[in-house]
């Protein structure tokens, strides 16, 4: 596909409807002109976004939190994480997170990239990070998390992953990542 073909799916919007505005998110309704001249609707929430950390320690055991989704009504493991604050840049906020969340003080951080969970509906970025564990401290999570923190070695948390046992999309693709960057001897 060229570029002229990608400015051919450029949908302009004709009228932005916000119907929700929450402490998360906020959500939209939008009358919107699509190629060709059409008209319709897109329905989508906006996010500010989050980050998301493989933190490594000497033995190549990944750090995961337990936490209780609500969403989901269930516990999840995943990878720490978190939301942006407004005005915080991602390095902040996973420096914020990972210290919250498992008590480290990391260092040989490394950009992993981005990724759109939920593209079809919501423009939330989470941005991917990896660091090596120096040390471990205490925990101060917010009031509101409550959250066990446990140590699986990478070649276990693949075979996880592949199991289907870790069902958020952001820890499977930086399990992945990770697993491969020290396949390969470049982390």
């Amino acid at each position: 596909m060229n570029r002229s073909d990608v400015a051919d799916m450029t949908e302009r919007t004709l009228k932005e409807n916000e119907v929700f505005r929450g402490r998360i998110f906020t959500a939209y309704d939008d009358e919107i002109e699509v190629p060709g001249g059409g008209h319709s609707r897109r329905e989508y929430v906006s996010h500010r976004g989050g980050v998301c950390c493989a933190a490594l320690n000497e033995r190549d055991e990944l750090a995961f939190v337990s936490q209780y989704r609500y969403a989901y009504r269930q516990v999840v493991t995943e990878l720490p994480a978190g939301k942006l604050e407004p005005d915080e840049l991602p390095e902040e906020a996973i420096r914020r997170e990972i210290k919250e969340e498992i008590g480290a003080e990391c260092s040989g951080w490394r950009d992993m990239g981005r990724l759109y969970p939920t593209p079809g509906y919501c423009n939330e970025v989470i941005h991917l990070f990896a660091c090596r564990i120096d040390s471990i401290g205490e925990q101060s999570p917010d009031e509101d998390e409550c959250l066990e923190v446990e140590y699986i070695h990478i070649d276990r948390a693949v075979e996880m992953v592949m199991a289907g046992q870790l069902p958020d999309s952001k820890t499977q693709v930086l399990v992945l990542k990770i697993a491969e960057l020290l396949r390969r001897g470049e982390f």
